[in-house]
């Protein structure tokens, strides 16, 4: 299901063996532009320090009651590397991470999920990455961070990220909410990572390949809106593009 991090901010986030905090924002790799790292807000819980919790132990999102269940007890977070507030994720801690919880590292293999394409929690059925096998380097953005970056097209600026939207079996980040409203009242557009051409993070800026035209006539997003496979149908046939889900087989039946 896709949800938006605006609607996800706030969710109650329930452990093994009860609730651990809230959600706060998401960090993201720039390669796949996948979730990384879903970052709770713990109250005076763990103060000082950034808790984080992997798409691994994600189970599921209840949107009518507004949680998010997480396969870890308080302990097992309790007892996980600790990262300061202000300091960045570095590949560093991350081997540790997902040393101490027994993951397969994302960042090894060709894939959004290192040698397999989807969060495959099940031991037996994922492939491992052996030492000799190639990794990518990652950068991490923050969700909270990049809204407001501006959206630049072939011929000019057309607006700002105003959201994301997530795609909550893989935690893709499928697409970005552009805010136009400088450029034409009241419109709001989708934009997929696939079709960034560049970002300059000491800019502020995404570009994509994509003129100002038929973005202003691609169909309309709003908080009404169904992200329905019919409307991302219509939006990929606009822009002339194949949508995501043809190249990927239904995650549920690979991941768990």
């Amino acid at each position: 299901m896709l949800y938006k991090v605006k609607t996800l901010k706030g969710y109650k986030l329930n452990s093994l063996n009860g609730e651990i905090g809230r959600v706060k924002e998401f960090y993201f790799d720039d390669h796949h532009w996948t979730v990384r790292y879903l970052v709770a807000e713990t109250g005076n819980w763990l103060t000082g320090r950034q808790v984080l919790i992997s798409p691994y132990a994600l189970v599921a999102v209840n949107k009518e009651e507004q949680y998010i269940d997480i396969n870890l007890t308080k302990k097992q977070i309790e007892d996980s590397p600790s990262l300061d507030s202000d300091k960045p994720v570095s590949r560093q801690f991350e081997e540790r991470y997902y040393g101490y919880y027994g993951w397969p590292s994302y960042w090894a293999g060709p894939y959004m999920w290192g040698y397999n394409p989807y969060i495959m929690r099940n031991r037996e059925t994922r492939r491992e990455a052996t030492q000799d096998e190639k990794s990518w380097d990652s950068h991490l953005r923050s969700t909270y961070d990049v809204s407001g970056h501006n959206i630049q097209a072939e011929d000019g600026e057309i607006g700002h990220v105003d959201d994301f939207i997530i795609d909550d079996e893989t935690w893709a980040i499928r697409y970005l909410i552009i805010d136009t409203r400088n450029w034409w009242p009241g419109k709001n557009v989708l934009i997929s990572p696939q079709w960034i051409d560049r970002v300059s993070w000491s800019e502020s800026k995404v570009f994509v390949n994509l003129t100002r035209a038929i973005i202003k006539q691609s169909p309309e997003y709003s908080e009404e809106s169904l992200l329905t496979r019919g409307y991302e149908t219509e939006l990929h046939r606009h822009y002339n593009r194949q949508g995501y889900w043809v190249d990927e087989p239904i995650a549920k039946k690979h991941s768990r």
